[in-house]
């Protein structure tokens, strides 16, 4: 189990602190976030000098014996904002200016990972239209950052056009290539039981854990109904090589704020490394 953890999971803190906690935690990488208003990296910054902003992201990175594991970018305050989806031909030239600096920003800082959302449903047209503008821009994303070496997925998320595992199981049909970014936390928040989440795992290319439960996107351990043994055994089932990723957050939407995040992380950790060590064979443990 590759465990990696999130710059964004201690706002309050500055960028290079939350690497030196990461470190601490001892995971392997780090999510680096460029999320607008609202990411430790400013997204002007960085993509006015591509180059120097990489270099102080790897610098920062390799000064703390971590790596990047994703790259995850988002180009709205909102969602609709600058979807790549997006219903204007003006608002997605947009979007595809931020997927091409995103993506040149992994490779400069040495990443073969990058997320994003896979846009919304717009009120103005049929669910339908919004999906099949989503399969169009997301195909050639797919496309591109292959080929260079970076495997491109997609968070299925609240708010989204594919809110449930259904619906992001028929994005990816229509996007041959396009991966998961999976959060059980989205779908556990509806009532949305584990064993029907749980076949997204096959076609999931990066894993956010955190605690959940109906009702809460993010809880603490204590209340959270994630069966995460049982997400380990799947992922074994799968071959799953990805990172899990600690993912607490820290922001007013959903009340994503109400965590101690420090804590949770902590706990999250030493629930899933006890979770691995228990499935290893006596000879695996030596």
């Amino acid at each position: 189990m590759k465990l990696a953890a999130c710059d964004y999971t201690f706002p309050k803190l500055q960028w290079e602190q939350t690497l030196r906690i990461a470190r601490e935690l001892g995971v392997e990488a780090v999510d680096v976030g460029l999320f607008a208003g609202r990411s430790h990296l400013d997204i002007q910054d960085v993509f006015t000098d591509l180059p120097r902003a990489a270099r102080r992201v790897t610098e920062a990175l390799n000064a703390n014996g971590l790596r990047i594991a994703d790259a995850f970018g988002q180009p709205g305050t909102v969602f609709e904002e600058n979807a790549v989806n997006h219903p204007e031909g003006s608002v997605r030239q947009v979007a595809t200016e931020f997927f091409y600096r995103l993506l040149e920003f992994a490779l400069r800082c040495n990443g073969s990972h990058m997320s994003l959302l896979p846009g919304v449903h717009f009120q103005t047209e049929s669910e339908e239209d919004s999906l099949r503008r989503s399969v169009d821009e997301l195909a050639w994303r797919v496309e591109a950052a292959a080929k260079v070496g970076v495997t491109l997925s997609v968070e299925a998320h609240l708010g989204s056009l594919i809110p449930t595992p259904q619906a992001a199981s028929r994005l990816l049909d229509l996007t041959p290539g396009l991966t998961l970014t999976l959060d059980y936390g989205h779908f556990i928040y509806q009532g949305i039981p584990d064993a029907a989440i749980e076949p997204l795992l096959a076609r999931t290319s990066h894993f956010h854990a955190r605690g959940a439960c109906p009702g809460k996107l993010q809880s603490t351990m204590a209340e959270n109904t994630i069966d995460f043994d049982g997400v380990l055994r799947a992922m074994r089932k799968v071959n799953y090589r990805g990172f899990v990723v600690l993912e607490y957050v820290w922001v007013e939407w959903m009340d994503l704020n109400r965590v101690d995040n420090l804590s949770e992380t902590v706990i999250l950790r030493d629930l899933l490394r006890g979770l691995e060590t228990a499935s290893l064979t006596p000879a695996q443990k030596v």
